[in-house]
């Protein structure tokens, strides 16, 4: 398997257009084509 790493800039931008967009967390995984467990794991860091 392979790891992508993601800057911080990156997961606050992934972030922030989900909750001004109203996305959930497999639609913004998919827009942005990443894993959902990745967006997921991103949320809670904060």
């Amino acid at each position: 398997m392979i790891y992508m790493s993601y800057s911080i800039d990156f997961r606050g931008k992934v972030i922030f257009t989900m909750e001004e967009e109203g996305l959930s967390i497999p639609e913004t995984a998919k827009q942005f084509w990443i894993g959902s467990a990745s967006l997921s794991r991103w949320i809670n860091q904060i």
